[in-house]
């Protein structure tokens, strides 16, 4: 089947990356297969050269299974179509996708310039790694006056994620990606939030769009998986290359398994956005609630960038609580269709009680002593969910 001309993602991601169609038969299967292998053969030494000079040129040429065969390379496609690229590289995790974007744009003696709302393990990729080789590292709130403030010469990435881990917290990033450009700086995105789907910072401006596939796009909390995305050629071969040293590999099943998955994320983030506006319906008439962090929410300080640079929504969302500790452990430990756990972006409800160390260094963050949860809304009956919410609260009262 050729490739849709449509437009629209819904459509695009049912039609690309599939099997392509026997020569002899005339027949294919709807899903390509997991194609596992480590050896790649070569009809003769002039098809093996002809693969080498492609690579050269930075094209994805494959001679050895470590680059991965058609199933990674109908992901990569897949990826392309949802973040408006024109090369994915996939990695085994969301971290290790970071990992590789900032080690292939960073050399020793460069700063970085980070928004303090980034995921908490950059702050750790920090410390262990990049400071070792001599990379210097600046937080700071993630608006233009406050990357001013802390810019220096040797700056030359600008690393944000929006929303922000945790709280949600929406950053302006036309007009980052404006600041970056005129300061001859390359702006990395963490988009696991948005995914493609709901949210395209390439085409805000952004040069490198990360994606951790292990939430929405996999979709069925199976798997662990990354993807850095470009539009320039040049930075993606810079980022290939880097992923060629390290020698970083995603299984074949794994890349099937988020084939798989993402051909049904428009509907389960169409789902879980619904169920989570609901979820913020209930929490807004508790008086229990001091604040609920969640872009889409009207109240939220972000909603009007991301009603402006979004084009949908999903499950995740915070919500502060007028609980000490205990109460708080309490209502966690109450929630019977909530399971305690760290990912999201799958089917299932999940919650987390958020440890104040960890939200230290966010400037979005009050402070206000109230317990702060974090929730991830699934595909469970909405009015389940506010159900086992409501007697959560009452235990933890």
């Amino acid at each position: 089947m050729a490739e849709s001309s449509s437009a629209h993602l819904d459509t695009l991601l049912q039609h690309t990356g599939l099997a392509e169609f026997d020569p002899k038969t005339g027949a294919a299967p709807v899903a390509i297969p997991s194609m596992r292998t480590s050896t790649v053969r070569f009809r003769d030494l002039d098809a093996l050269d002809a693969a080498h000079a492609g690579r050269a040129r930075g094209e994805r040429v494959v001679t050895y299974g470590r680059v991965g065969m058609d199933t990674h390379a109908a992901l990569e496609e897949v990826f392309c179509k949802l973040e408006g690229g024109t090369r994915a590289i996939l990695a085994p995790s969301g971290m290790a996708a970071i990992t590789l974007a900032l080690l292939a744009l960073l050399q020793s003696g460069d700063h970085v310039l980070v928004a303090d709302c980034a995921y908490g393990p950059v702050r750790t990729l920090d410390a262990s790694v990049l400071k070792r080789y001599g990379v210097s590292v600046s937080y700071c709130s993630g608006t233009v006056q406050a990357f001013e403030a802390q810019r220096r010469p040797e700056t030359r990435v600008l690393y944000v994620e929006s929303p922000g881990s945790l709280l949600f917290e929406m950053l302006d990033l036309p007009a980052l990606a404006q600041y970056a450009k005129e300061h001859g700086l390359t702006m990395v995105v963490d988009n696991t939030w948005g995914s493609g789907y709901i949210y395209r910072p390439l085409a805000l401006g952004a040069d490198v769009s990360v994606v951790a596939g292990t939430k929405y796009v996999g979709g069925h909390s199976d798997l662990m998986l990354g993807a850095v995305v470009v539009k320039d050629p040049e930075l993606g071969k810079k980022i290939a290359d880097m992923h060629y040293a390290l020698g970083l590999h995603v299984s074949a099943d794994d890349a099937w398994l988020a084939l798989r998955g993402v051909r049904t994320m428009p509907i389960r983030m169409r789902e879980s956005a619904a169920n989570a506006m609901a979820v913020c319906e209930f929490l807004a008439e508790r008086p229990e609630v001091g604040r609920i962090y969640h872009p889409a929410w009207p109240q939220d300080a972000g909603h009007a960038l991301w009603k402006r640079d979004c084009t949908g929504s999903n499950g995740m969302l915070s919500v502060a609580l007028k609980l000490d500790h205990a109460a708080a452990r309490r209502f966690v430990n109450a929630l019977k269709l909530f399971s305690i756990g760290y990912s999201w972006g799958g089917f299932e409800s999940l919650v987390q009680l958020v440890d104040p160390a960890a939200l230290k260094g966010h400037s979005y963050w009050p402070n206000d002593g109230n317990a702060v949860v974090r929730l991830h809304i699934g595909l469970e009956s909405a009015s389940d969910l506010i159900a086992d919410l409501n007697n959560a609260l009452k235990a933890a009262a």
